[in-house]
């Protein structure tokens, strides 16, 4: 096996380029490597991904039965043997030889006994495996119960532990939260985590080795999903895709609302139902009350058998849900019960690269594989996972809620607890006054000092005046105590019967008296039979009443937990914005590598692909280098394009039509000599390229400015006349249709141009919703243009402070600072995204334009990926260029005719 494979299993005749792929990722992963691979969209890069890995994944399991084979033969003859008494004895020792004898046979025989009790555990995964596959479902008692229920189980019984309460208080027992230990008190027990049945200890499942593919987006696993089905490892390997409740939920009642926020919430009191209806079962006396709601799906024996169906068949999230609704089982909970037998786990970065979402998900990563693909973006990805942000209006808001929540129920809250809420109250007061507020007043009043301030956690902490706190302590008790929960059913339960959703100053006590009559006039005002149907600005005002009715508590746990970190790992900002509610502190991670440090720690190899993974070194810098990653465990692999090469032509423009130099720099890109110029650029490129154009700009203002300066110039009205135009949406979820209608336009055109309109131009943004994970392949994008150079802002001091962070701890390199360095590969990384969206198959064509003189600079042009930057050529003027352009689509035409 140290070889490596020459044949890998491929549902076709494997691309050179995508054997050489495997072989490289083979070897990665036979020798605990951390891999750098970048393969071109439109290289078959998930089938390589897909197939090499599983390759290595099968041979390595057959490698440990052939090793604990043989070790178990070796083993029992050893102990079959009857060895003869030693005849010398050590004069070193001073014990017996029968003693010495006998210890060496002990430890013989436990070696034997745990080969073959694994043995055995593995014969028994395989068998099922094949009785699951065989559709064989398995009917028995399922006793594993997620953490999660057992949990809210065991806090639920504490929680009404010694205490007496008045009749109509019974109903808010959820609610309240369960007496609570700190570690200090608790070294010998665990009020939360004992008292487990012994026979628990069986049903704790064993991971099995497997390979955690994770990525972006949910539509970037469904397609990885599919390339496997397609694989021909489709039919022997046990997949299972993870997703939040918001993704994998199938009950109609929590799916409607909405937020991730509300839909946890709910399935979590749903959970507590259930096992206090089966305490009632159990002969417990039921206290009076309404009847609470028990999710349909979740039922023991439903949620094991779509267990066995999802590892018994491929399945993506559509498949799941679809599955779920008819077997009416809990996805969510099924897909984390098949985790531990499972050989492929599908999953979104944040389940891998975050720890407390890794241990809620069930994912452990000892000794296992990990696969990020679509990692272009990973250093920022860690950043922002990482990264906490809260408002003015949420603190106020927290405290309102948390100060109503213990006075409400000071008298049934252990004194614990109570010193907890006062607590995370101190602290809360703390960061509103830090913004410059006033507690207990309304935020949306306050006025403040517009500005913006930098500060270490230290300072921080000291500039708040909570630097006595211990935020460990604090987040273990959230963690516990489920507080963040509690507080979110709290305020549904209560809120509009006394308990305000925010601080209200006491020149409200008005508004207070006449709460009532208010209420009635809104329950008269949402009466169906007189309503019309709800505009779109009362739309948006219920949702943000969805909004404010939900508790903030979540992201202030999530504050104080970004709090814990490494004083010089991060830094928080404070972003003044004139009144209190808008204002902000937030917390920016400086140094990803520290949570990515844990990742390629524990795990056996870490595989971090993507189609564009330029520039490198800049990569291993911040990311591997500073996690404590040695130059030796990295491998790098990097591929050409499948596509011949007069299948693309990539140009740089540094002049329009009319010799106008282009320089999207800061201080020109507005002239109006610089939009006309662009305008007309656009005009001759839709005279000569068929089919679909699209073209980015820098930024979604610069697109709007731009667009505007040509509707008022007549530039649209021309380009109209060759191509319908299309802009990116502002909303995530209208992406779809806008995509779907670009598409057909394109398809109709192909048929019939009569009118003269010979396809469709899509304008779109950089970094935005069109530039990652969505494929304007063959007719959809003939030509890609980018407009300018998408620099961020220099003037962020987010990114300002990242600049000075690495200038301080990394090397400078080709005479730059690594501050600077970072700036440029920022934006060369999105506009390698973008115009890589065009080629995506072998048979695929399409030309790129960049339009700036600044593309033509050598360090510039390296960061282009080597398949583009060998075929690029750079125009002085515009004459040339067209020309080139025009032949180019001239000559395809005469190949397809």
């Amino acid at each position: 096996m140290e070889n490596g494979r020459d044949i890998f299993p491929f549902p076709y005749k494997p691309y050179d380029i995508q054997e050489q792929f495997m072989k490289a990722l083979y070897s990665a992963l036979d020798q605990g490597k951390v891999g750098i691979f970048e393969s071109p969209t439109g290289t078959g890069k998930s089938l390589s991904l897909i197939c090499g890995a599983l390759s290595w994944l099968t041979d390595y399991e057959e490698k440990r039965r052939q090793e604990a084979a043989a070790l178990l033969q070796e083993g029992e003859a050893s102990l079959s043997t009857s060895a003869a008494p030693s005849s010398t004895t050590s004069s070193a020792s001073a014990e017996p030889d029968w003693i010495t004898d006998f210890v060496q046979k002990k430890a013989e025989r436990d070696l034997v006994s745990k080969l073959k009790e694994e043995e055995l555990k593995r014969k028994k995964r395989e068998e099922r495996m094949e009785m699951i596959r065989n559709n064989v479902h398995l009917k028995y008692v399922g006793k594993r119960k997620s953490c999660e229920e057992d949990e809210a189980f065991r806090l639920l019984q504490l929680s009404k532990e010694g205490q007496t309460v008045t009749a109509g208080d019974q109903e808010d027992e959820e609610l309240i939260v369960a007496e609570y230990e700190s570690d200090d008190e608790s070294k010998n027990k665990s009020r939360f985590f004992g008292g487990e049945d012994e026979d628990d200890e069986e049903l704790v499942e064993e991971h099995v080795t497997k390979i955690y593919y994770c990525s972006r987006t949910h539509s970037q696993l469904a397609q990885f999903v599919h390339e496997v089905q397609k694989s021909p490892f489709s039919k022997n390997i046990s997949l299972v895709t993870l997703g939040s409740r918001q993704n994998l939920c199938v009950n109609e009642e929590v799916r409607r609302l909405g937020s991730i926020q509300r839909i946890n919430d709910r399935c979590m009191e749903m959970q507590k139902n259930k096992h206090e209806k089966q305490h009632h079962e159990d002969g417990a006396k039921r206290k009076r009350g309404p009847l609470k709601s028990v999710c349909p799906y979740n039922k023991t024996l439903a949620i094991q058998q779509m267990r066995d169906e999802v590892l018994g068949t491929v399945q993506d999230i559509e498949q799941l849900l679809k599955l779920g609704k008819e077997s009416q089982a809990c996805p969510y909970y099924s897909t984390r019960l098949a985790v531990p037998p499972a050989q492929l786990v599908a999953l979104p970065y944040q389940m891998v690269l975050h720890e407390a979402t890794r241990r809620a998900a069930g994912v452990q990563l000892k000794g296992q594989v990990v696969i990020i693909d679509e990692a272009h973006n990973l250093s920022d990805t860690l950043s922002c996972v990482h990264s906490a942000e809260l408002s003015g209006a949420q603190l106020c808001r927290a405290q309102s809620q948390l100060t109503q929540y213990a006075d409400r129920y000071k008298s049934r809250l252990k004194a614990k607890n109570l010193m907890y809420i006062k607590q995370i109250l101190f602290v809360i007061e703390g960061l509103i006054r830090v913004l410059g507020g006033k507690v207990g007043q309304n935020p949306q009043s306050q006025t403040t000092q517009a500005g913006t301030e930098m500060y270490t956690i230290n300072n921080f902490l000291f500039k708040a005046q909570i630097d006595n706190i211990n935020l460990f302590k604090l987040q273990r008790y959230f963690e516990k105590s489920m507080i963040s929960r509690k507080l979110g059913g709290f305020v549904e339960k209560y809120v509009g019967s006394g308990v305000t959703l925010h601080a209200q100053s006491s020149s409200n006590k008005e508004n207070r008296r006449t709460e009532g009559l208010n209420r009635y006039l809104q329950a008269l005002k949402s009466n169906p039979s007189s309503t019309p149907v709800p505009s779109t600005d009362q739309q948006g005002a219920a949702e943000a009443d969805k909004v404010l009715s939900a508790s903030p508590m979540m992201q202030v746990e999530g504050f104080f937990l970004a709090l814990t970190n490494s004083n010089t790992d991060g830094r928080v900002v404070l972003q003044k914005q004139g009144t209190l509610s808008e204002s902000t502190v937030k917390f920016l991670l400086l140094n990803p590598a520290v949570h990515f440090a844990q990742v390629l720690k524990e795990c056996r190899a870490v595989i971090i692909a993507g189609g564009t993974m330029q520039p490198v070194s800049d990569f291993k810098q911040e990311l591997l280098f500073s996690a404590g990653v040695k130059e030796e465990r990295i491998t790098e692999f990097s591929c050409g394009h499948v596509i011949p090469p007069e299948n693309i032509l990539p140009l740089i423009l540094c002049a329009g039509p009319s010799g106008q130099e282009l320089d999207f720099t800061f201080q020109h890109r507005d002239s109006p000599r610089m939009m006309d110029e662009t305008g007309r650029i656009l005009s001759n490129i839709c005279n000569v390229v068929p089919g679909g154009v699209v073209c980015f700009f820098p930024s979604y203002e610069y697109s709007r400015r731009i667009v505007s300066h040509w509707e008022a110039s007549g530039v649209l009205t021309r380009l109209e006349n060759k191509k319908k135009i299309f802009q990116e949406p502002k909303k995530a979820n209208q992406v779809e249709q806008v995509l779907s209608e670009f598409s057909r336009c394109i398809q109709r055109c192909a048929v019939d141009s009569s009118g003269g309109v010979t396809g469709a131009i899509l304008f779109s943004v950089v970094g935005g919703k069109m530039s990652e994970g969505i494929n304007f392949s063959d007719d959809l994008g003939r030509c890609v243009v980018m407009v300018g150079m998408p620099y961020p802002n220099i003037k962020s001091p987010e990114l300002q402070e990242k600049m000075s962070y690495l200038d301080k701890h990394l090397p400078h390199s080709h005479g730059k600072s690594p501050g600077q360095a970072l700036v440029e590969n920022l934006c060369m990384k999105a506009v390698n995204q973008s115009i890589g969206r065009a080629i995506r198959h072998r048979g695929d064509y399409s030309s790129i334009v960049l339009c700036d003189r600044r593309y033509a600079r050598p360090a510039t042009l390296s960061k282009l990926p080597a398949w583009i930057k060998d075929r690029t050529s750079t125009h002085s003027s515009f004459g040339p260029a067209f020309a080139a352009l025009r032949k180019f689509f001239l000559d395809k035409k005469k190949k397809q005719e």
